[in-house]
């Protein structure tokens, strides 16, 4: 960012020390809009030396009252309480999201399910200074957020933070603006801009107080009353010349005028996209609750009431729904009133059946209900019968409501008392307690009055009332401003026109409406406010045809959109759920293949987004087709885990899904796609999504075909992506040839840690090439090779890179023909290793002397904790090998030694062992022969062990004699905590008896007979 040159205090004393106020504005718009003095070669700082007699002083003096200024406005403290610390950092992201730029913010908070987006944060006081030491500051920087996040809470607390000294302190001038001030001008010039927040300009010597730097804040841009047009507004460079409000602003914004000046807009994310992203410097967010600070804004609004505070969180988190909405500060509040009044309004169990809340629009009936009270209004006084302001209710609704409707059909959410009086707003009335829990009232800059509600939810419920009483009587579209259309009679006719304009509404600005709307219609909401809003019964005479009539908007072979799953919360809040029922009790009995219409599509839609089960994992296997998949692909975007096993998928739907995991908006992090059809071209059209991917940290493509190709495809994919964690391939014929490229990815890969190769035709040629990746990558901590063909040959290769890498933990080479050579290289591996943890040699062909050569290296080994020898014949001796290393070793605390060939003589000296080992937790000696000698060895070591919690024995030949041994000598041991005696030919008789004799003796242990 380039320097601004200011004069020196001397040079400005001389020229405007005694300049008339207009002299003074001038010098100021030279110098923001970098035209300062050229005399002057070198930035001047704000502390000048005290040889500049009036030059210092004045400005001292001028920003010290600037400062002062702003504290009066924005509050004297400095401290953010409670929850909202979250303000300390914002999220640093990259653009917009389809999502953001397109959608309701209550659709934004319910597909992502309250969660931002990954990213890193940035602190408060670091927003506008480089990121980097290559990097220069932001000139223009976007905060946004959704409705009720907290963006003017944010820009005051900068502000006074400002004030106080402790941020921004490269800035020598904060200039806060908002556009509900811009609004109430229709011209104006650059100069009175700055004038109108720096009142200050009339002093003497004013340029010597205008800084290197200043911050121009622009907090609401979605509250401007004209949306900015950068491709057709006229470049203005002049400071006096009065142009439009928003022709100044995007002049602004582009650097026309103030180019030296740092700008910092808040908006919602939507109208944010007005700014051509090429003008941007720097986008911000401002995160939502999480559960901790939810819980910490309720505790604020009920410090005194522990029993309230505690009912209130319980019905927070009973419905998933509106918990999820609290993540927006502004409605936790709203749910946390509305739910206090419910609390302190019970009458009886005749109320019982009218709460708690379920839906939007019985939350915001309790919320209007708690209005019509007058609850907090007037301390010390009985609260009204709502019957009592019922009228008053009813005239405030057709007083605020026609505002309200207007102001969703044209995007206005701030109203000015021109507006009032356009739309018959009694401006006495505003004053009222019950306006003033619905509006808020503001003092603008021009001494005009702002009014606006107090969260755009309120809006949309105040005009849904409105629509629903207007649509009872009205003959005329209610939609045409004029009043002047085509005749439309009843209620069901104007419902249809609201529908149908909810559903073309692509930003969807009238989706919540409509949900409310519709929530009017539900039996518990006419409850609620029969008498007060509603006539009692009234929605009995329409209801189901307004269900028909939302489940006819679904358009069928359409891909689901945002506006078809609006559908789904409009039959929610109607209490029509039996189609979502029949949907959602498919998918958990497996018969969702059957249901394939557009309504069972969107029902499946809403159910990904608004499920408790699919929030955990969404599972589709067994039930999709290509068409079904493709139709909910905007939806399986905001998926966390997400199950399409066995679906018949081939490489066209692969590509399909690429296209979502590319998509800037993915939430999915898991994905399995297990047992499908997948060939090379699918493993190409995944690979280009995991080039750009971000999220996705598990990905499961086993028992597919992808080939040697496809494993090149996903191995140039990881040479690029840095997210994907684990990656399961196996059985998929990749053979050498994609062993090979994969571990020319793994050289270079530096995020990956778990890979799993099993099962695919892998020989020496190709873990020679994995291992030799191994020995330089420091990543990867799990590897699979199980059931390939691995050799002695590849064993020595193995061991190489056991005795260079320092990463990998788990190692699983079951059913190869590794053979006593191989795994005896291994295990002088294993002595020099010191981060392997698990070793898995089932099945290998193993003998006594590789069982040896292993107890020799547990001795030494301090970190391996689970060593799998089982059905490999190593024998008594290989059993005594290993034995010996447990009375030294202390790491061990899973050996697996079934089907191993060991009899009497190796349990015996297992059992010395276990009488001194103090490590060991699990011994499993499933198959052997042991016998009654063996069970008496294990049995004396059970009762003075004091480590071994889980101990199989099953089919060892103990019949009842050993039996009786091990159960007896449980009486001496409380920690053991399972036991397998099966299939040692007790009979049911003596197991009953062994099982009552081991429940005395060790009631904690599990016994399986």
């Amino acid at each position: 960012m380039r320097k601004q040159e200011v004069r020196t205090g001397r040079e400005a004393g001389q020229g405007h020390g005694t300049g008339s106020p207009a002299e003074q504005v001038k010098a100021l718009m030279d110098l923001l809009s970098g035209k300062g003095s050229q005399s002057s070669q070198v930035p001047q700082a704000l502390d000048r030396t005290p040889d500049s007699s009036l030059g210092p002083c004045s400005s001292d003096s001028m920003i010290q009252r600037h400062r002062k200024a702003l504290l009066s406005k924005v509050g004297g403290g400095s401290e953010l309480a409670g929850p909202w610390h979250r303000l300390a950092s914002l999220l640093l992201v990259e653009g917009l999201t389809d999502l953001q730029l397109r959608e309701h913010d209550f659709t934004q908070v319910e597909a992502t399910r309250g969660s931002g987006r990954p990213a890193r944060t940035v602190a408060l006081d670091r927003l506008f200074l480089p990121l980097s030491r290559v990097s220069v500051p932001p000139r223009v920087s976007i905060t946004i957020g959704v409705a009720g996040m907290g963006k003017t809470t944010l820009v005051r607390h900068f502000v006074r933070l400002w004030a106080h000294g402790q941020v921004g302190k490269d800035f020598s001038l904060v200039l806060p603006l908002t556009f509900r001030d811009l609004n109430t001008h229709e011209k104006l010039c650059a100069d009175r801009l700055i004038c109108s927040v720096f009142p200050h300009i009339g002093e003497p010597s004013l340029a010597v107080a205008v800084p290197a730097r200043a911050l121009l804040i622009l907090d609401g841009l979605d509250e401007c009353r004209t949306p900015l047009d950068f491709s057709n507004t006229v470049a203005c460079m002049d400071p006096k010349k009065e142009i439009p409000v928003d022709h100044l602003i995007t002049n602004i914004i582009r650097g026309n005028l103030f180019p030296e000046v740092s700008i910092w807009i808040t908006s919602r994310p939507s109208a944010s996209g007005q700014i051509p992203g090429g003008l941007v410097d720097r986008m911000t967010e401002i995160r939502g609750f999480n559960e901790e600070e939810i819980k910490v804004c309720l505790e604020q609004m009920f410090p005194e009431d522990q029993a309230l505070l505690g009912w209130v969180l319980s019905q927070v988190q009973a419905d998933r729904a509106l918990y999820l909405m609290c993540t927006v500060p502004a409605f936790c509040r709203l749910m946390g009133v509305a739910l206090g009044h419910l609390w302190r309004s019970r009458t009886g169990p005749q109320d019982a059946e009218l709460w708690p809340p379920r839906t939007l629009c019985e939350l915001y009936s309790w919320y209007f209900r708690m209005a019509l009270s007058g609850e907090g209004q007037e301390k010390g006084k009985a609260s009204p019968r709502i019957e009592q302001v019922a009228h008053g209710g009813r005239k405030m609704v057709g007083t605020l409501g026609r505002l309200a409707f207007h102001g969703l059909l044209k995007k206005k959410y701030v109203f000015y008392e021109q507006d009032m009086k356009a739309f018959g707003v009694d401006l006495a009335l505003l004053q009222g307690a019950l306006c003033s829990c619905f509006l808020q009232r503001e003092e603008t800059l021009a001494s005009s009055v702002a009014y606006c509600f107090s969260h755009l939810s309120l809006q949309e419920f105040v005009a849904a009332a409105y629509y629903y009483g207007a649509s009872r009587r009205a003959i005329f579209d209610l939609f045409t401003e004029s009043g002047v259309s085509w005749p439309r009679l009843g209620f069901l006719t104007h419902f249809r026109s609201a529908a149908q304009r909810a559903m073309q509404a692509e930003d969807g600005r009238l989706d919540v409406f409509l949900r409310f709307l519709s929530g009017l219609l539900s039996p518990r909401v006419n409850a609620l406010l029969a008498g007060s809003l509603l006539a009692q019964g009234e929605h009995q005479a329409y209801r189901t045809q307004v269900a028909e009539l939302l489940q006819g908007c679904l358009r069928p072979d359409a891909a689901v959109c945002a506006r078809d799953i609006n559908v789904l919360h409009c039959l929610h809040e109607l209490q029509h759920t039996e189609l979502v029922r029949s949907v959602k009790e498919a998918m958990e009995s497996g018969a969702l293949a059957r249901l394939t219409g557009p309504p069972h599509r969107a029902a499946l839609a809403y159910l990904l987004q608004a499920s408790d089960a699919c929030a955990q994992e969404a599972n589709l296997s067994l039930s999709l087709s290509q068409g079904v998949l493709q139709s909910l692909l905007p939806q399986l975007l905001y998926c966390r885990k997400l199950r399409l096993d066995t679906n018949q998928f081939q490489d066209p739907v692969m590509e399909l899904l690429g296209s979502v995991l590319s998509g800037k908006d993915c939430r999915i992090q898991k994905i399995s796609l297990q047992g499908n059809t997948v060939r090379d071209d699918g493993a190409r059209s995944m690979a280009e999504a995991l080039a750009s991917n971000r999220t996705l940290s598990v990905l499961h493509l086993q028992k597919n075909s992808i080939g040697p190709m496809g494993a090149q495809r996903m191995a140039d994919a990881l040479k690029q992506n840095r997210s994907l964690k684990e990656l399961v391939l196996s059985s998929n014929s990749i053979g050498d040839g994609g062993s090979k490229a994969l571990a020319e990815a793994l050289k270079v890969n530096q995020g990956l840690e778990s890979l799993d190769l099993q099962s695919n035709s892998i020989s020496d040629a190709g873990v020679a090439a994995l291992m030799g990746a191994l020995c330089t990558n420091q990543t990867l901590l799990s590897l699979s090779l199980r059931e390939n063909s691995i050799s002695p040959e590849g064993g020595q290769a193995i061991a190489h890179a056991l005795c260079t890498n320092s990463t990998l933990k788990n190692l699983d080479l079951t059913a190869n023909l590794l053979h006593d050579q191989g795994a005896q290289a291994i295990a002088v591996a294993v002595r020099e290793n010191h981060t392997l943890t698990s070793l898995h040699l089932q099945w290998n062909f193993i003998q006594a002397g590789a069982a040896q050569a292993l107890g020799q290296a547990l001795q030494l080994n301090r970190s391996l904790t689970s060593l799998d020898l089982q059905e490999n014949a190593i024998g008594d001796d290989g059993a005594c090998a290993v034995a010996h290393a447990l009375k030294v070793n202390t790491a061990l605390t899973a050996l697996y030694l079934q089907v191993a060939s060991i009899g009497a003589p190796g349990a015996q000296v297992l059992g010395e062992a276990l009488a001194v080992n103090r490590t060991l937790e699990i011994l499993d000696l499933r198959g052997n022969a042991i016998g009654v000698s063996g069970a008496k060895a294990l049995a004396n070591a059970l009762k003075v062990n004091s480590s071994l919690r889980r101990l199989n024995l099953q089919e060892n030949s103990l019949g009842m004699g050993g039996a009786i041994c091990v159960a007896t000598a449980l009486s001496g041991n409380h920690r053991l905590q399972h036991i397998n005696l099966q299939g040692n030919h007790i009979g049911d008789s003596g197991a009953r008896m062994i099982s009552e004799a081991i429940k005395t003796n060790a009631p904690t242990c599990t016994v399986e007979m």
